[in-house]
């Protein structure tokens, strides 16, 4: 396989989304990480101007992986050891209101966590203690540039902003009183996704931004049939088309951003960079020499042993 080491964007594909068009494709890679292997190649893109995109399939190609599987930690620190500096990730959600209708686009900004602690869920364990500020867990840039271009959207398809999202553990779909309970907490979609995939980004200092496209509404609403895969599936088509087209309409913007490090003359990055440079409590003679290697894969630029 290839070797690459300046890819800037990461782009992270989840239910029905595979693969990316009218990119020009350079290789697949599969970066080896202290934290195993991501979930399947890694596709190296090129755009018309020579920025390099990375796109992986979350779940893999073929969806292999269930949501408590995905190897995350791998996924993220692939990335990073590729260069990138900012992913956008798509997932499919169920609308937890009225609002949000089946095909519309989501920009969440805030996240519940409803996993069940099975997942690993940090890079900073094993011989290492660390904690990233999380307070808000998506990069606003990142949302406003990308919502800057929500009228490529066909179909009706619009772009919410501002959103709660909440990550169940899964595999099954939740029960109506989880459903109603969700909706009582003022939340806006559901997936199983986005954790720990979000954290890990934080920790390591790459821009985050989850893409939400509506399949359904979940089981909460009265006299309506529960969500099923096949409710799901028959949305995903019209929403992985939009996928497309949103990234093809971002890819020039956020070229720039992440070159250039602003984006409408403000700092693009913000707080991301260095969210790890100060997040280590353990001292540095007990930091093992095992976690010190781990974590120079993700943060050579930083010396937390001795």
């Amino acid at each position: 396989m290839a070797s690459f080491s300046d890819v800037k964007i990461g782009i992270i594909g989840g239910s029905g989304l595979y693969s990316l068009d009218n990119l020009k494709v350079l290789g697949e890679v599969r970066p080896e990480t202290p934290w195993g292997l991501p979930s399947d190649t890694i596709t190296i893109c090129e755009t018309a101007t020579g920025t390099k995109v990375a796109f992986l399939p979350r779940h893999g190609k073929g969806h292999f992986l269930t949501p408590s599987e995905v190897p995350a930690r791998a996924n993220i620190a692939a990335l990073k050891s590729l260069g990138v500096k900012a992913i956008v990730a798509f997932s499919a959600v169920g609308s937890l209101q009225e609002e949000i209708v089946p095909t519309h686009f989501v920009l969440p900004t805030q996240i519940i966590d409803r996993t069940k602690g099975i997942r690993p869920s940090t890079f900073f364990e094993d011989g290492i203690v660390g904690h990233v500020g999380f307070a808000d867990p998506f990069h606003a840039p990142l949302a406003d540039l990308i919502a800057r271009h929500a009228g490529v959207l066909e179909g009706g398809a619009t772009v919410h902003r501002n959103a709660t999202l909440v990550c169940m553990e899964g595999p099954a779909f939740s029960t109506r009183a989880e459903s109603h309970m969700y909706r009582s907490f003022g939340a806006g979609v559901i997936n199983m996704s986005v954790l720990p995939e979000a954290k890990l980004a934080r920790e390591a200092e790459i821009a985050y931004q989850m893409v939400c496209m509506a399949t359904d509404y979940d089981c909460w609403r009265p006299h309506e049939a529960a969500v099923t895969v096949e409710t799901v599936v028959a949305t995903m088509t019209a929403n992985k088309e939009n996928a497309k087209r949103l990234c093809e309409a971002i890819l020039p913007d956020l070229e720039a951003a992440v070159t250039l490090g602003t984006f409408d003359g403000k700092d693009f990055m913000g707080d991301v960079a260095g969210a790890a440079r100060f997040a280590v409590m353990t001292a540095p003679e007990k930091v093992t020499p095992e976690a010190a290697k781990r974590i120079q894969f993700l943060h050579p630029q930083y010396q937390y042993g001795i």
